[in-house]
């Protein structure tokens, strides 16, 4: 047992002395991690061998896909599209979706299945939600998928973030069905104005919020005495998550967040915790001025596992499972808009150990998910497609 444990020591001491991914310079060099990994872990080489097949063309910014487990998957394409991919290819744009704001980084967004998809067919959606005299809200809905994948029936709005914002900026957001209840994350509208309500406990910008399937509180939420829209929150003090997803070994909830010049993050997410935005940042504002306190870290405030300084611009994100990538069970698969790629994160308990990079500067990615036989899906956002990664 000893030996083994050296063995993992020695192991742990060469990957924190290799080089990490090349990334160019930091926006703030002066901050450091607080603990070795925290950022620009050693770069791994899988001399895995990538394949690309197009499932789809032809679509219109694509933001979410969900796998549908009887064949084929459902696509969102944030003009307000919904549409089927079969054997048939791409089909036309499902009916009944609910009309979206789709003005600057708004439109639908997010699509995730219940878990109970096979026999109750039901679907959840995220969009920005327009409110009348040019404001707008994130929001989601849940709806029935007939039969023949045609059209929503029974669609019922469950969540509207408060207040409304003048800023079509930064709503997020992914919809994570997860044992019964329904996570939904949210940006806090990019406005300087606007941002210190991710810290405001009552209002809804900045949070990801933890909803019954019909949009109740859940009652051992950590503000559920509190009432109104704090009643909803789960955690606080995010800028603008577009990534989330579950941990199959512990059913832990992650997610991915966008900083500003510098400071993108992968949090674990925890009960009641604040994240620290607008207060602390490992960036910096985009006209080089700093953010909140001018500092990294407060007490109270939860670090991130992980942060990328530059940025790689989040979206999706996913754990591997399934057969085809063996080898990298139980990692992270992150979607990068900017640079763009597929950028691979290895975890060693809560804590990052090596990251690889793939596509980098090819594909504008916005999310990825696993297929039913364990091949990967990304969207790839520049070139309006849905693609199949395999090993060659």
């Amino acid at each position: 047992m000893l030996r083994h444990t050296l063995i993992g020591l020695m192991a742990l001491t060469q990957m924190a002395a290799a080089d990490p991914v090349p990334q160019g310079p930091k926006n703030v060099p002066e901050f450091q991690p607080e603990w070795p990994l925290q950022t620009r872990a050693p770069a791994m080489q899988s001399g895995v061998r990538l394949q690309v097949d197009v499932l789809a063309k032809g679509l219109d910014h694509p933001w979410g896909i969900a796998v549908l487990p009887g064949g084929g998957y459902l696509v969102t394409e944030r003009e307000g599209r919904l549409r089927m991919i079969d054997d048939a290819g791409l089909g036309a744009p499902i009916a009944g979706v609910p009309p979206v704001d789709a003005r600057k980084q708004g439109g639908l967004l997010d699509v995730a299945l219940a878990e109970n998809f096979v026999t109750s067919r039901v679907v959840f959606l995220t969009y920005a939600k327009a409110l009348g005299d040019g404001k707008t809200a994130t929001a989601a809905a849940r709806a029935v998928l007939s039969a023949d994948g045609t059209a929503l029936k029974d669609v019922q709005e469950i969540f509207v973030q408060t207040p409304p914002s003048r800023t079509p900026m930064h709503y997020g957001s992914r919809v994570i069905p997860q044992g019964g209840y329904v996570y939904v994350t949210m940006g806090e509208h990019s406005a300087r104005a606007e941002r210190g309500q991710a810290q405001d406990i009552a209002k809804t910008y900045g949070k990801i919020v933890r909803l019954t399937a019909q949009g109740d509180p859940v009652r051992d939420n950590p503000f559920i005495y509190q009432g109104g829209a704090a009643a909803l929150v789960w955690s606080t003090g995010h800028r603008n998550i577009q990534g989330a997803a579950i941990r199959p070994a512990d059913s832990q909830l992650w997610a991915l967040e966008h900083g500003p010049a510098g400071g993108d993050e992968l949090n674990r997410i925890d009960k009641g915790a604040n994240y620290g935005w607008p207060l602390i940042s490992y960036g910096q504002n985009y006209d080089g001025s700093p953010v909140g306190s001018g500092q990294p870290r407060r007490e109270g405030m939860v670090p991130p596992r992980y942060y990328w300084d530059p940025v790689i611009a989040p979206g999706g994100m996913v754990f591997y499972t399934g057969d085809m990538f063996r080898a990298w069970s139980g990692d992270v698969l992150a979607a990068s808009l900017n640079p763009g790629g597929l950028v691979r994160l290895r975890l060693e308990g809560d804590k990052v150990t090596g990251e690889e990079r793939f596509f980098a500067g090819e594909l504008r990615i916005r999310d990825v998910d696993i297929d039913r036989d364990g091949a990967i899906l990304i969207l790839d956002d520049g070139n309006g497609r849905v693609l199949r990664i395999t090993p060659q």
